[in-house]
């Protein structure tokens, strides 16, 4: 990139069924600062059924930078890789269809990026429930508390430039793509982390800054929230099967190891009483700790939901680890009797 000229950016939308939040999305991005002869929005949709389409052609017809792409294989991944390949922007910038963007994002990402000399870069995601219920108000406190998610930076924010493991979408090099090739089309869920765990591995500098900010929505409905964790779990452990290294952080194991350490001395217990003082010590800890955290973040959901939080924290992390048992259990059964797939490194 030069300095002094103006970057063209594409900023892929991959999207399914999403007509509740697709207009708010295009929307935010239409009120950026940064000049519309410079970008190109591409909204590639998976064979939605609802209105989705409708309203996105509404868009394509009123502005002519913005493109409505079919991706037939419904999946996140290929609807980045065929974002990228309809695109002619220097920088790719991925925007998920949930989320509204500040009206900086794009010439932010795009002067830090250049600044920082950043393969990838990324903001801080300020979570939001779309159902503000009291339910819904829960969920978002849980995924943007550190108890709940770890050290994952752009979910519990940061104040300061920090270079990172991954970003919410991201804002992309082109040479990147063309570097390291597209998405891994085999990863339903995690594709993101594995690319970015490429990246890093082929020496790419991914950064967090907090001067990016996009508010996200969660699907904020208890349903949802288990459906979610259990995904989420099953594809941490389930890439083994295409790829020959995780695409993801110690931070993403814990919970597989807090339900099979816990399910391990509950068993044990039944031959010596020993282990259920383990267990019980483990969960005072945990109650302890679940509590500190509900508490110390008790904004969201006030103090009553401070004291029902941890309830959550215990469903997000027992069903997040049952999903990682069952991809254990998926990939031991492919092993035994399904024929072996050539793996991506």
């Amino acid at each position: 990139m030069e300095e002094g000229r103006r970057i063209k950016v594409s900023v892929i939308i991959p999207c399914r069924n999403e007509e509740a939040f697709i207009a708010d999305c295009i929307d935010s991005l239409l009120a950026n600062d940064y000049p519309h002869e410079f970008i190109e929005i591409l909204v590639v949709d998976g064979l939605s059924s609802d209105k989705t389409i409708d309203i996105v052609k509404q868009y394509s017809e009123k502005f002519s930078f913005i493109q409505l792409i079919s991706n037939p294989k419904k999946i996140f991944p290929a609807a980045v890789n065929a974002g990228f390949n309809a695109s002619s922007g220097d920088v790719i910038m991925i925007a998920g269809a949930h989320a509204v963007y500040d009206s900086k994002y794009i010439s932010a990402s795009v002067r830090l990026q250049f600044e920082l000399g950043a393969d990838n870069i990324g903001g801080v995601l300020i979570t939001k429930g779309k159902n503000e219920n009291f339910i819904g108000k829960l969920i978002t406190a849980t995924l943007s508390n550190p108890f709940g998610v770890g050290n994952s930076t752009f979910r519990t924010g940061s104040d300061k430039v920090c270079e990172v493991d991954t970003v919410f979408g991201g804002c992309y090099r082109r040479e990147v793509f063309e570097t390291i090739g597209l998405f891994n089309e085999n990863l339903v869920s995690t594709s993101d982390m594995d690319y970015n765990s490429r990246l890093r591995r082929n020496g790419g500098k991914i950064f967090l800054s907090p001067e990016i900010k996009v508010e996200y929505y969660t699907r904020s409905t208890f349903s949802r929230f288990m459906k979610n964790n259990f995904r989420n779990g099953f594809w941490v452990i389930y890439p083994l099967r295409f790829v020959n290294t995780l695409p993801v952080s110690l931070r993403h194991l814990v919970p597989l190891g807090f339900f099979l350490g816990t399910a391990g001395l509950a068993f044990l217990g039944l031959l010596h009483f020993c282990f259920w003082w383990m267990l019980g010590g483990i969960g005072a800890l945990y109650v302890l700790a679940a509590y500190y955290f509900s508490f110390s973040r008790a904004a969201k959901g006030g103090i009553a939901g401070a004291f029902i939080q941890p309830f959550f924290f215990v469903l997000l992390h027992y069903t997040y680890g049952i999903g990682s048992v069952f991809a254990l259990v998926k990939l031991f059964y492919c092993r035994l009797f399904k024929p072996a797939i050539a793996k991506s490194s």
